[in-house]
């Protein structure tokens, strides 16, 4: 081929590339894309869940109608209910895992399982329910499946609220100082995404900004507030950004245009990636350091690691939110990871944590565990997903725990994992409680 030809060629194809870099960016992942594992035979799938796309937890008349001159989006369900989005691609999250399990005859085709072999479990909130409704929907379509959840409705569960159930002075005192060792550098990082959301939002022509009742954000007015009974909670520009971030990416998969769901910008894949940073950062600094994640799993732990031996039981649905997806793999020590192919890098919205259990052929057992969720083009097309055209799928690796050339961990490992992890709780209890002498461990650095 003629050299000069050869070199327009050459520069034309990064050019195309450089134009459709959302496109490139989800080509990132070569790896296949399946839960199988060959050569073994599937036992058992245990999933906890974080609920579909929601509407934003606060509605008009809140900081998010005062900080941008902008309309929303207009939602089709109340603030933080599920949307009709969200359960359309709940329903067929749940067809795709239908027809894997029937591949893998786990279940057979239009299967009516006796109630011991399927149990779905949701928080009390609407959002939460709804999901495992229309998840069972598509997973069990001829079953009528019943969701429990066990207290009223529109509050939170103690299984799946993510609060602190144990609180003494001294724990504070140890867990807010973790908290800032972990993520004061990452907070102090923000200051580019903050100038991005800015932006994007138009915050300075906002009534809120000119009346003086919505300020600039700041990467150094972060309070961490660590109360007994409640979840951990936040003052200062890292809420409120949250708020704003996690707004805008739920608008950026509801809004079929792209310019109109950033308000006019023309952002790229990194730029939303880089909004929603800050709600993934507002999340691991509440839920995922060791201290407080070991403290609000701990419930969660306990019915995880009691399903996965639930005498009888085929497939467990549990469904919460992010904080509790987030705050069980920080409280298994999980190793850090960035999710391909999605702009949420932590527990993006409708992902679940999959621990699925498998035999050899010399009836050994182990057990996967994969964080499935849907890439943004998924949740803004809504394209029918089957074995050929399903989620993303991401293998979780776990500190000092090793998996075998299939990625699947030895079953006596795992569950000795989920024992740790549940007996730390009673620990943090031991060695915090305000009658101890503050002889205690040193915050734990960042690695």
């Amino acid at each position: 081929m003629n050299q000069k030809i050869f070199s327009k060629i050459i520069v034309l194809a990064v050019f195309v590339a450089l134009l459709m870099g959302t496109v490139v960016s989800f080509a990132e992942d070569t790896r296949e894309q399946s839960l199988s594992r060959e050569g073994y035979t599937l036992e058992q799938v245990v999933i906890l869940s974080r609920h579909n796309i929601r509407s934003p937890l606060s509605g008009k008349g809140s900081v998010l109608g005062e900080i941008t001159p902008h309309d929303w989006f207009s939602w089709s369900s109340e603030p933080s209910e599920l949307s009709i989005r969200g359960g359309v691609l709940e329903t067929e999250l749940g067809q795709y895992f239908r027809k894997w399990l029937e591949s893998e005859n786990l279940i057979p085709e239009n299967y009516r399982p006796d109630p011991i072999e399927v149990r779905f479990y949701a928080n009390s909130k609407q959002r939460t329910i709804a999901t495992a409704q229309y998840f069972s929907s598509g997973f069990l379509p001829v079953a009528n499946a019943l969701i429990e959840h066990h207290v009223e409705y529109d509050t939170m569960d103690p299984v799946f609220l993510p609060g602190l159930t144990f609180a003494s002075d001294a724990y504070r005192e140890y867990a807010e100082a973790e908290i800032r060792a972990q993520f004061t550098d990452k907070i102090n990082d923000l200051s580019d995404n903050y100038a991005l959301i800015t932006d994007v939002i138009d915050m300075v022509d906002s009534n809120g900004y000119k009346n003086g009742s919505v300020n600039a954000f700041r990467t150094d007015d972060t309070e961490i507030i660590l109360n007994a009974g409640a979840e951990p909670a936040m003052k200062g520009s890292l809420k409120t950004a949250c708020s704003v971030a996690d707004a805008l990416v739920l608008q950026y998969y509801e809004e079929p245009d792209e310019i109109k769901a950033a308000f006019g910008h023309q952002l790229s894949f990194d730029d939303w990636k880089k909004i929603s940073e800050i709600k993934d950062l507002y999340n691991d600094v509440l839920f995922t350091s060791p201290l407080v994640s070991a403290n609000v799993a701990h419930p969660l732990l306990q019915e995880i690691r009691n399903e996965m031996e639930a005498d009888g039981r085929l497939f467990t649905f549990l469904c919460g939110h992010d904080s509790n997806v987030g705050s069980v793999l920080a409280a298994l020590g999980v190793e850090d990871y960035e999710l391909p192919n999605s702009i949420e890098l932590k527990t993006p919205i409708g992902c679940k944590l999959v621990f699925t259990k498998w035999s050899d052929a010399e009836g050994k057992d182990y057990w996967g565990v994969d964080l499935v969720y849907l890439n943004p083009d998924q949740l803004r097309t809504m394209p029918l997903l089957g074995l050929d055209n399903g989620p993303m799928i991401f293998p979780i690796s776990f500190d000092g725990l090793e998996p075998n050339q299939a990625g699947l961990y030895n079953e006596a490992d795992l569950l000795e994992r989920f024992d740790q992890a549940i007996a730390a709780y009673d620990t943090i209890v031991e060695t915090y409680s305000d009658n101890v002498p503050a002889e205690v461990p040193e915050p734990k650095q960042a690695q």
